[in-house]
């Protein structure tokens, strides 16, 4: 009900009618190719890893020139980190791989065994040990063995695209055409949006956040009313390209766009000027940016976390991004998604992150977690304000949703420190948790007191 549609374009005409350089661009573009597929590309440390081992190699710091010093030094740190995870990887995809095959193995003895396809803990026992010890563990622990089943094919979900794609030097999933180290070989991609309806549901999921039709009775509610979305696939599973990006967001400021929710980010950036550039072309054009802060536990004022509105991340360059945090339900020491990353410079504020409910394909609804969820409830309420009060400029918006959140004034347990507590204020700008009532009752008071 909520997609935009380019009135300025006839549909599947095969022509550029509105001038604008994308043909039959109705709903949006889709910047990775492809149909009605998923399009999955390597983590750009794998891409950087490729392009630069072959030069250096197997050579000491002594055999560099010095003009080639500063990049030897980079590539040691990609290869530190290709390598790690990498071998993280490979380690986890084996580990789920094995298990599934000890309780499938097992779960079929059991069966023929005792000639039933649904059995107790007490069955078991009535069985050689040895045969079904993986299926005894489970049933202890009070899990079922399907449910078993699910969680480790949820890990090989994860793990296997990532030893098979994410961290394959050989795998290349760029099915557009262009050089993506050229920013000016454009225009590439095409129309279609849909992308894969079964391998596929982070954009799907992340847009019913801010905009699923509300109060029609199906599924959930999503933030925003008098809202439209612009789709714009840009984001592949592994990394997505720095020109994608850049390109993408021009793609989305041209055509009307007030809001842009940036649910993706990554820990290496070789064109990071490209996206540098295309944020300051937003905050000219008076554009919100809205960005999740990501998902490793860990503080990005001390590491990269690619997109950044600050070049050292002290300073900020523009003031039209918002970095958000992710929180559970829980309003105690627990009150951070373990996962968020944070940051007393780089995070601008928290919101909702852990078992969000929305849209994924084929009509349905899931809980998904991460930074990724809690980026569009901000983008939701950012585009409320903006629906309502469209007098006040990005950046006045952006301050407006930092300033209005609950304060939070206590401490909580830092994401992946073994139960380390400190106060929330200690991990973002504001110290303040999202919250739409407080953020329109601001702007209203901002717009109607002048």
């Amino acid at each position: 009900d909520n997609i935009w549609v380019n009135s300025d374009e006839i549909a599947n005409n095969g022509k550029d009618d509105d001038k604008n350089g994308y043909i039959d661009d109705i709903h949006g573009w889709n910047f990775l190719g492809g149909r009605a597929e998923a399009t999955p590309e390597q983590y750009e440390v794998t891409r950087l890893y490729k392009r630069l081992n072959p030069k250096y190699a197997n050579k000491s710091e002594a055999q560099i020139t010095s003009k080639d010093k500063e990049e030897y030094i980079y590539y040691l740190k990609v290869k530190k980190d290709f390598e790690k995870g990498s071998k993280e990887a490979i380690k986890n995809y084996e580990l789920h791989k094995n298990g599934k095959k000890l309780i499938v193995d097992a779960d079929t003895k059991a069966i023929k065994k005792l000639n039933k396809q649904v059995y107790t803990l007490e069955d078991l026992k009535t069985l050689d040990s040895a045969d079904v010890a993986p299926l005894i563990t489970v049933l202890t622990t009070g899990s079922t063995i399907a449910e078993s089943k699910d969680q480790i094919d949820a890990g090989l979900e994860v793990f296997g695209p990532q030893v098979n794609q994410y961290y394959n030097l050989d795998f290349n999933g760029r099915t557009t055409g262009d050089d993506a180290y050229n920013i000016k070989d454009a225009p590439y991609g095409n129309q279609y949006l849909t992308g894969s309806l079964t391998d596929e549901i982070h954009g799907t999921h992340v847009s019913g956040i801010a905009l699923a039709t509300r109060n029609n009775g199906k599924g959930m509610n999503g933030v925003a009313n008098n809202v439209k979305l612009l789709a714009v696939r840009t984001v592949p599973g592994g990394d997505e390209h720095d020109k994608d990006i850049a390109l993408a967001i021009r793609y989305a400021v041209d055509n009307g766009a007030k809001v842009i929710n940036m649910s993706f980010g990554k820990g290496y950036s070789p064109n990071k000027e490209w996206v540098y550039e295309a944020f300051k072309y937003a905050a000219s054009k008076d554009v919100l940016l809205v960005k999740a802060a990501g998902n490793d536990g860990m503080n990005i004022d001390k590491n990269d976390n690619f997109p950044t509105d600050a070049y050292d991340n002290v300073n900020e360059y523009v003031d039209n991004v918002i970095t958000v945090g992710a929180i559970t339900p829980q309003f105690d020491e627990n009150l951070v998604s373990s996962f968020s990353n944070y940051g007393k410079l780089n995070v601008d504020i928290f919101a909702p992150g852990t078992a969000i409910y929305s849209t994924v394909p084929k009509s349905k609804y899931k809980s998904q977690q991460g930074t990724s969820m809690a980026s569009p409830e901000v983008a939701g309420v950012a585009a409320l304000v903006r629906s309502y009060y469209p007098q006040l400029s990005a950046s006045q918006v952006k301050h407006v949703l930092m300033n209005s959140g609950i304060k939070v004034n206590f401490d909580v347990i830092l994401p992946k420190s073994e139960g380390k507590k400190v106060p929330f204020s200690d991990l973002s700008v504001s110290g303040r948790v999202l919250n739409a009532y407080n953020a329109l009752k601001m702007a209203d008071q901002m717009v109607n007191s002048k």
